[in-house]
């Protein structure tokens, strides 16, 4: 291979080291090998190159419930990615900042990727500990091992909110998550900047308790005196309780009451009517966020990505407000 690429073996080794001694070879020298490289059918071992490393090539990625079928988006995005790396990725759910603490600790694993934490699962994590935040607080960033990928959840809440008013809908109700994250404050943050000069009623729900907490909020909300004709709901999980209140309810979506979503889990298309949501990329976070904690891994710090961004998929699931 080397003589192929026209470099000297140590070139070859330093291009596929995964160390920081790669940056002493040029752009133009490391496409070079590694053209040489798929021409030879050549593929890096990976264990060997974790052993020269002093690696596991394993990394954590927590999330908050591994149940939750956007989660399970991040993952499929993370474990293509981390195969690309000579990575394996290992998921953590329900942890909490003592649980953190012990993984950073036990040189089990080389980095972490957390993935929209709650406030009261972070604790101090060593400096020494490569981690990547995922839909997370961009001020957990700090240094040289901490990276934030975020996503657009603001852009999205502001898209399904105009969407609605759009409609004609002056009167909105929200279903909003009750856990206290950066990912659900921003999404408060950006529905209450949209809905500005609507009529709003909120009820808190636990996104954690599942489908019969969001059946149960949504009744609640449906049950106010003049209540609302189109609901914005903090994740798909919440809105297909909406569309059973709905039903027991005796309402129909979209004729009688408008329901838009967020997250575009697998289910929001196989509801009746489809579910109009925001799309959160996920497998794109999970992608973007084990790029990112390679590239720390082998002492190369990527400047800090722009939030990816989200989608208003139009579906049937909201029409146009009609007098009462």
């Amino acid at each position: 291979m080397a003589r192929l690429a026209g470099v000297s073996q140590a070139t070859v080794s330093l291009v596929f080291s995964g160390g920081g001694g790669a940056h002493r070879v040029s752009d133009a020298t490391r496409e070079r090998v590694r053209g040489a490289a798929r021409e030879l059918g050549y593929r890096p071992h990976a264990v060997g190159r974790q052993l020269r490393l002093g690696r596991t090539g394993l990394v954590l990625l927590a999330v908050p419930n591994i149940l939750g079928p956007f989660f399970a988006r991040v993952l499929e995005g993370a474990h293509e990615e981390a195969g690309r790396h000579g990575l394996a990725v290992v998921v953590s759910s329900g942890w909490s900042s003592a649980t953190l603490a012990r993984a950073t600790t036990t040189s089990q694993f080389d980095g972490l990727l957390i993935c929209s934490p709650d406030d009261r699962q972070l604790g101090e994590l060593p400096d020494s500990t490569p981690v990547v935040f995922l839909d997370s607080d961009p001020t957990y960033a700090s240094g040289g091992t901490r990276l934030t990928v975020e996503l657009d959840v603001a852009g999205g809440m502001r898209a399904a909110v105009e969407h609605l008013a759009a409609l004609g809908h002056r009167r909105i109700g929200h279903l909003r998550s009750t856990l206290s994250a950066h990912t659900f404050r921003a999404r408060q943050a950006a529905f209450e900047e949209a809905a500005r000069g609507l009529s709003v009623v909120e009820v808190g729900v636990s996104l954690n308790e599942g489908l019969a907490a969001a059946r149960t909020a949504a009744r609640a909300l449906l049950a106010v005196p003049d209540p609302p004709r189109a609901v914005m709901c903090d994740d798909d999980v919440v809105a297909s309780g909406v569309y059973q209140a709905a039903a027991e309810l005796g309402l129909r979506i979209p004729d009688d009451l408008s329901v838009v979503g967020m997250d575009n889990i697998t289910a929001a298309e196989l509801l009746t009517p489809p579910l109009t949501t925001v799309d959160l990329p996920g497998e794109q976070l999970g992608r973007h966020g084990v790029a990112a904690l390679a590239a720390l891994l082998d002492g190369d710090p990527p400047a800090a990505p722009a939030p990816l961004p989200t989608t208003l998929l139009l579906r049937a699931s909201t029409a146009a407000a009609t007098a009462r």
